[in-house]
């Protein structure tokens, strides 16, 4: 009895994300390079290529593989459907390239009776015959194949090292016994917002500015119009759904609240309904269809905060109360982050003995949602529930709506933070609210882009929250801001700001990172224009963003050397180097730093001479750079910043 054996060895293949158990991230028309050791027993000579098709089709796409060196071997597609595709790689023996290194080797050598080798390689050409698709290769094999048979040594070489003969080869070769790397990893295309977007957050109550009174669906409008006016793609809205009356909290997150008062829209549900409803006091679902509508005319659209919290009053309550945890007297227990209580809040229990009707009722709150039009979501604290779950929603959810964009607010431990990108989420938060030094900045955005993770996380930066404003916006003044500001719009490929922000809101709560007055408990009011705001600054970043492709990328991020530890420098860059974007931060928001920065030329391609113009994008300011190391300074309240465009220097070239 025959027996086929493994034609190849495969293995170390990449990219892959634990294995293959989890799916690598990619954006519609983004390329997929894979790489992968292939080798076999004795001295043959081997072929690979590398094979992907959408999940669910039969039919395989290929391109060869080239070798790279050590039996490393590499092979690109490019994925253009928002969708899940499979990919693998195959390995065969070439038979054809073995025979014709043989028969070039013993006739280099000078041995003259080379007739069984001829016959050999005759033989091959019959079979590749065998296999042609059309009548013309066909007859083309088998004429190449008897001239083989009937030629003298020396045209049997030329044939066989002919272009034409190693084309019809490659597209015929015996692949009866290909190896097949299996199982077959992933790789999910989300659509290109997944990766370049700016995000606008801000409360639909609070739109007008009035501390006295709310604001409903239909005065958003301004307020949106004045986020694209900066720029921004996307609006996003913290809950919008009823808000619940037991234990409501009051003005600064007071536990008593005035009949007035609006509530924290975290307390979800009340008479009204419950996550497939909406609160009252913003309007209607017509309301909402209209802005919504509104929002996508101007080239934008809403982002929506998936809370899964539960006042009191939800509907689920009465309806389920099995879904919620218990105390021993039957009661059900609010939410607790000792030391603090959220009495006007029920968290739901995903492990409880009817999970499977409750996870099923999850994912048809974002599917009702989808129906209306939404399709990206903010996920509020999603570290609290079963990665499990997760992977169950996010999973039924885009197999309807494959470009529905899920957003992970998960300042938790690392690891749980990865778990959940690996789960699904196409985007996830961050440490940089964080992150204030040179050394923090550097070693936390080489691990974000330049490591394992860039596969599977995508850091969406905010430089605020509602929830958190961090010490160095409450200290370090409009410098501070518009440091930020541009450390969050360039370091990643998208980011979001808490609106406040460009005002340079920086009220907090005594020792700690809160905002007093939040809106959280109130309506808040605001000039929208108050003097001394970043609105002009971040619509120059916006656009920057905008024009220069480098920096529509994620994992392109490269840090250079600052002499001066006061100050960042970084660069993207395309892979055409038709586009490089360097940038030079002072993140001191006090003082003016100088100091020398060291830009690899080698890495901007091909230079006529290592002069070489930097087009500052904020200011307009041009420079001439010769080589490596150069001076900057910068001043914090004038500019803490440069955004070059580098433009490299050609014979013949005249800078303006």
């Amino acid at each position: 009895m025959s027996r086929a054996f493994p034609t190849a060895v495969i293995e170390n293949l990449q990219p892959l994300v634990d294995g293959g158990r989890y799916l690598v991230k990619r954006v519609v028309g983004d390329d997929l390079a894979v790489e992968a050791d292939v080798f076999k027993d004795g001295h043959d000579v081997v072929a690979a290529a590398l094979k992907w098709r959408l999940l669910g089709e039969a039919h395989w796409h290929e391109t060869p593989m080239a070798h790279v060196d050590n039996d490393r071997w590499r092979g690109v597609c490019t994925l253009y459907e928002n969708a899940i595709y499979e990919y693998t790689v195959e390995a065969w023996t070439d038979k054809f390239r073995g025979w014709q290194h043989e028969f070039s080797t013993k006739f280099e050598a000078g041995l003259e009776n080379l007739r069984s080798e001829a016959l050999e390689g005759a033989a091959l050409l019959d079979e590749a015959a065998a296999r042609a698709a059309t009548l013309a290769d066909v007859e083309r094999l088998r004429q190449l194949a008897e001239e083989i048979r009937t030629q003298e040594n020396e045209a049997i070489n030329e044939i066989a090292h002919s272009g034409e003969l190693e084309v019809l080869m490659a597209t015929y070769p015996d692949r009866a016994n290909a190896t097949q790397y299996a199982p077959y990893p992933r790789v999910t295309v989300d659509r290109r917002e997944a990766r370049m977007a700016a995000w606008y957050e801000f409360f639909p109550r609070s739109a007008e500015g009035f501390g006295d009174r709310g604001s409903t669906f239909r005065d958003c409008l301004p307020r949106v119009e004045d986020a694209r006016a900066m720029g921004f793609d996307v609006i996003y809205f913290p809950p919008i759904h009823p808000i619940g009356r037991t234990n409501r909290k009051g003005r600064n997150n007071s536990v008593t609240c005035e009949p007035w008062e609006p509530g924290v829209p975290y307390a979800i549900g009340s008479e009204f309904g419950g996550h497939k409803a909406i609160e009252p006091a913003l309007g209607t679902f017509e309301d909402f269809a209209w802005l919504e509508a509104e929002v996508r005319a101007r080239g934008m659209e809403i982002a929506l905060d998936f809370a899964i919290n539960c006042s009191p009053d939800h509907p689920y309550v009465a309806e389920h109360p099995e879904w919620f945890y218990k105390r021993p007297d039957g009661t059900i227990k609010y939410a607790e982050n000792p030391p603090k209580k959220y009495e006007d809040i029920y968290p739901l229990n995903f492990r409880c003995e009817n999970w499977r009707e409750l996870w099923d009722e999850m994912k048809s709150i974002i599917l009702f949602w989808a129906e209306r039009g939404v399709r990206m979501f903010r996920v509020d604290n999603p570290h609290t529930k079963p990665v499990a779950f997760w992977e169950y929603l996010i999973s039924n959810v885009r197999a309807q709506y494959p470009d529905v964009i899920f957003l992970s607010e998960a300042f938790t431990k690392p690891k749980m933070m990865r778990a959940l990108a690996k789960a699904g989420f196409n985007q996830s938060y961050t440490y940089f609210t964080w992150r204030q030094t040179k050394a923090e900045l550097t070693e936390y955005f080489t691990e974000l882009t330049q490591t394992g993770m860039r596969e599977y996380f995508r850091g969406n930066l905010f430089t605020n929250t509602p929830d958190i404003l961090p010490f160095h916006l409450q200290e370090g003044g409009r410098p501070m801001f518009m440091i930020r500001a541009v450390l969050a719009a360039t370091l990643s490929s998208v980011y979001g700001i808490y609106s406040g922000f460009e005002l340079c809101e920086n009220a907090a709560l005594p020792g700690r990172e809160e905002y007093f007055e939040s809106e959280k408990y109130q309506w808040k009011e605001r000039d929208w224009d108050a003097p001394g705001n970043v609105k002009d600054w971040i619509t120059r970043l916006n656009r920057i963003r905008k024009e220069n492709r480098a920096l529509h990328l994620y994992d392109n991020l490269r840090f250079y050397r600052a002499e001066n530890d006061a100050i960042l420098c970084y660069g993207k860059m395309t892979a055409a180097r038709d586009n490089i974007i360097l940038v030079v931060v002072n993140l001191d928001p006090e003082h003016a730093q100088n100091s020398y920065v060291h830009i690899p030329l080698s890495e901007f391609g091909p230079m006529d001479s290592d002069v070489y113009q930097v087009h500052d994008l904020l200011s307009d300011a041009r420079y001439i750079w010769r080589g490596e190391r150069n001076y900057v300074e910068l001043h914090p309240q004038e500019q803490p910043a440069h955004i070059f465009h580098v433009r490299r220097w050609l014979a013949g070239d005249k800078f303006v």
